[in-house]
C-alpha cells in the first residue's frame, strides 16, 4: 500500500453516510447549521457622539457612542487622604448610550482648547477643583488658534497622584460594567499626545517622562477594560514609549485623530500617521491592543467622503480598515452624507472588528464540537464564549486573531441550530454576538 494513500483510507473507513450529513468518529453526526452575520457586532463598527442630532436614526446600525468626560464633574474633593466622588454625571452618560442599546468609547481630558463645558469660561481645564485651589498649583495659559488654553500644572504632586488614584478607583468601580467598552487616555489638547500654539515644557505642561512611565505602567496594572492613546505617542519628544521596551510591552492599543486624511500614508506624501502606526504599533500591538480613532477632520470632505464605495485618496474604508486592523472608528459627520446611508453605516461596521464562522459542527448527544474562524479584521478583546441552552465552552474567544481557527468542546448536545450562541459578560443584554455558518458540510 502507498503511504500516502493510508490517511485518505482511515478518512474514509470513519465517515459513515447519514440523513443529516456524516457521521464523525464513532457516534458524532454533523449538525447543519444555517446562520448569518447581518449587523455590527457588539464592541465593533463606527461611532457617533452621544450627543449627535441623528444618533437615533442611526441607532440600529452601530454598536458605540463616544464622549470626552470631565473629572472635575465627579470629584467633589478629597477628605481623609481619600479622594471623594459624585459618579452621577457619568452613570447618566451610560444610561443615555445603553438607552440606545450602544457602549460607550469614553476619553478623559484635562485640556480641551476653547471649550467651556468646565465651568463656562473658554479653555479651563477639568482639573477637580480641590487640586487648583492649593497653594502650590499654578496653570499656564495660552491663546491658541483653536481658542483659549489653560494647561494643568504637572509640577504639582497632588495632580500627579490624583491622576493615578482616579484611574484605580474608575477601575475598581466600571472595570466590568457593560456599558463601558474602550477606554482613551492621554495627556495634552484632548489628551490626544500633542499640544501646539504653545512651546511644550515636560514636567510643567505636560508629564515628564518619568511621570508618564509610572501612570502608563499603573493603568495597566489596574485595568481590565481595553485602554488605546494617541499616535501621536510615537513622537519620542514627547513620551518615552517607543524607546522603552518594557513601555512598549504594555498592553494599550492606538487611536488615529486624523484617519485616512490625504497625506496619512508615506506613499501619499507626508505619511506621519503611517509612520506614527508602524513606529508605534509595530505590525503586532493590534494582536492585544483594540485599534481606532476618527476619520479625519483635517477637511469637511474627509468624514463625508470616506465611505464612498469608489474609495477616498486612493482607499476605500475596508482597505483601510483592514491595514490597520481597525475595531471602531467615529464617523459623526458622515451621517446624512451622499455616501453616509444608515446602509453604508451597516456595511462599513461589519467590516471593522472582528466576525467569527463556525464549521464542522457535530454532536452526539452529550458533547458538541465545531471549530470557529474569525474571518474579521481584528480579534476581540474581551471574553465571549460560545454556550448551548446555558451550557457554557471553556475556551475564550478573546484574542483569536483573524485567519485563525479555535476548536471548541462544550459538553452538551446541540438539538436545534439556534441553541448554539455567543455570550460575554462585556456587552449588554440587549447586545448579540452573531456568527456566519452556511454548510453542514466538512471544511477541508
Amino acid at each position: 500500500m502507498k503511504k500516502h494513500l493510508f490517511p485518505l483510507i482511515l478518512l474514509a473507513c470513519s465517515l459513515v453516510a447519514c440523513d443529516n450529513g456524516f457521521k464523525v468518529e464513532s457516534g458524532f453526526t454533523l449538525v447543519p447549521l444555517e446562520s448569518q452575520i447581518t449587523t455590527v457586532q457588539p464592541m465593533t463598527g463606527l461611532v457617533m457622539w452621544t450627543t449627535h442630532s441623528q444618533r437615533l436614526r442611526y441607532a440600529p446600525v452601530i454598536q458605540l457612542e463616544f464622549q470626552y468626560c470631565l473629572p472635575c464633574r465627579v470629584v467633589t474633593g478629597k477628605a481623609d487622604g481619600k479622594i471623594q466622588y459624585d459618579w452621577s454625571y457619568f452613570e447618566q452618560i451610560l444610561d443615555d448610550m445603553k438607552s440606545r442599546n450602544h457602549q460607550g468609547v469614553i476619553r478623559f481630558r484635562y485640556e480641551y482648547p476653547g471649550n467651556t463645558l468646565v465651568d463656562g469660561e473658554p479653555g479651563s481645564t477639568a482639573v477637580p477643583q480641590y487640586i487648583k485651589e492649593l497653594e502650590d498649583y499654578n496653570e499656564t495659559f495660552k491663546k491658541n488658534e483653536d481658542g483659549p488654553t489653560y494647561y494643568a500644572d504637572w509640577t504639582n504632586k497632588e495632580l500627579q497622584w490624583f491622576t493615578k488614584q482616579f484611574y484605580t478607583d474608575f477601575a475598581e468601580r466600571y472595570n466590568n460594567d457593560p456599558r463601558i467598552a474602550f477606554l482613551e487616555l492621554g495627556f495634552g489638547h484632548w489628551s490626544e499626545y500633542h499640544i501646539y500654539g504653545t512651546p511644550l515644557k515636560l514636567g510643567t505642561n505636560f508629564p515628564s517622562h518619568d511621570y508618564q512611565k509610572e501612570f502608563l505602567t499603573h493603568v495597566d496594572q489596574v485595568l481590565d477594560i481595553p485602554w488605546a492613546i494617541s499616535i501621536d505617542a510615537a513622537d519620542s519628544y514627547y513620551t518615552p514609549i517607543v524607546k522603552d521596551e518594557q513601555l512598549m510591552a504594555l498592553n494599550f492599543g492606538l487611536f488615529d485623530d486624523s484617519f485616512m486624511h490625504e497625506h496619512h500614508e508615506i506613499a501619499q506624501g507626508d505619511g506621519y500617521n503611517e509612520r506614527c502606526w508602524q513606529e508605534i504599533g509595530r505590525n503586532t500591538r493590534w494582536h492585544t491592543g483594540v485599534c481606532g480613532g476618527e476619520i479625519s477632520y483635517y477637511t469637511n470632505y474627509d468624514q463625508r467622503n470616506f465611505l464612498d464605495t469608489a474609495g477616498m485618496y486612493g482607499w476605500t474604508w475596508e482597505e483601510a480598515a483592514a491595514k490597520y486592523h481597525i475595531t471602531f472608528m467615529i464617523a459623526n459627520d458622515a451621517t446624512g452624507s451622499i455616501h453616509g446611508s444608515t446602509e453604508r453605516f451597516r456595511e462599513a461596521g461589519i467590516a471593522s472588528g472582528y466576525n467569527f464562522q463556525v464549521v464542522n459542527c457535530r454532536t452526539n448527544g452529550e458533547e458538541t464540537r465545531f471549530t470557529v474562524n474569525n474571518i474579521g479584521v481584528a480579534p476581540i478583546y474581551r471574553d465571549a464564549y460560545f454556550q448551548i441552552n446555558g451550557t457554557q465552552s471553556e475556551a475564550s474567544l478573546r484574542g483569536l486573531l483573524p485567519g485563525n481557527s479555535l476548536d471548541i468542546t462544550i459538553p452538551t448536545g446541540l438539538a436545534k441550530k439556534e441553541e448554539l450562541t455567543i455570550v460575554s459578560p462585556h456587552i449588554l443584554p440587549t447586545q448579540k454576538i452573531e456568527y456566519e455558518a452556511t454548510s453542514n458540510e466538512l471544511v477541508k
